[in-house]
């Protein structure tokens, strides 16, 4: 079976910015090399997500993600496709204030090549954001529904409902605009807000459960191919049902092994 793929431009922060109004932006996350390289020359930009500690370890929320995890993770990233433009997560709790943000962000410069840092928050965090960039720490914002929020906002909201929460969405992607970043991601945002904020900025902004009027999308692999089943978010298209096949798969095998049809002569030394 032939694969189709586009032709392969390595991304940097001049082209993601010339992007806006001129290409759709093509996002995923990855968490090893393994999977880093199946999505090297086919995703723009891969994003080592703190969403690794919900898909893969478990836990309930992505709050626990830890400095180490997001370094040692990204390191596998970037070993595993090194064409691509890495960006990493900024952990919970290791951006409270400018002189540690920017102390966190260095390490992960110095121990990985990711190419930038992503930060939730707005107007909140935009001096933070500012203090980066000013000391050449290239930084994604994310504004919406912010999963590091998650506990201090009592869930995971859908933002844009008010006239009140639309001007402020449109005021936080501005100051992290004006901050230095060079791409926004919008999560959880009511479509038509997610349109005025894309139209309010000159940089390009990247939906997640926005909608299709953003400049580009990005997905958590493993909901996008079908692996994660306690549930399925209204925005995650299935585009494999991974799950089901490699419990296929495993089955096969097993029963492979009972019968011992594997390994055959073929496969013995």
């Amino acid at each position: 079976m032939s694969i189709i793929k586009n032709d392969f431009e390595k991304m940097n922060i001049t082209k993601i910015k010339k992007s806006k109004n001129q290409k759709k932006l093509t996002v995923i996350t990855a968490y090893d090399a393994l999977f880093a390289k199946l999505f090297e020359e086919i995703a723009d930009m891969i994003l080592v997500g703190d969403s690794l500690n919900m898909s893969f370890a478990g836990r309930p929320d992505t709050l626990s993600a830890t400095l180490e995890q997001m370094i040692y993770h990204t390191n596998a990233v970037c070993t595993g496709a090194q064409k691509a433009f890495v960006i990493t997560d900024m952990p919970f709790g290791t951006y409270i204030n400018k002189d540690e943000a920017l102390k966190n962000c260095i390490e992960i410069y110095r121990q990985t090549n990711a190419a930038a840092v992503k930060i939730e928050g707005g107007e909140d965090r935009a001096d933070i954001i500012k203090h980066l960039t000013s000391n050449s720490i290239a930084v994604m914002g994310h504004i919406g529904l912010m999963p590091q929020y998650v506990r201090s906002e009592g869930g995971y909201k859908v933002r844009g409902k008010s006239k009140e929460d639309e001007e402020q969405l449109i005021r936080d992607a501005i100051a992290v605009e004006k901050a230095g970043a060079f791409s926004i991601v919008v999560e959880g945002v009511m479509s038509d807000v997610a349109k005025k904020i894309t139209e309010a900025v000159n940089i390009p902004i990247i939906g997640i459960g926005a909608g299709n009027v953003t400049d580009g999308q990005v997905l958590v692999w493993s909901d996008m191919l079908g692996f994660f089943e306690e549930f399925k978010p209204k925005f995650v298209r299935h585009y494999l049902n991974g799950a089901e096949l490699v419990k296929e798969a495993v089955n096969q095998y097993r029963n492979d092994v009972q019968n011992s049809s594997f390994p055959s002569k073929n496969e013995e030394y």
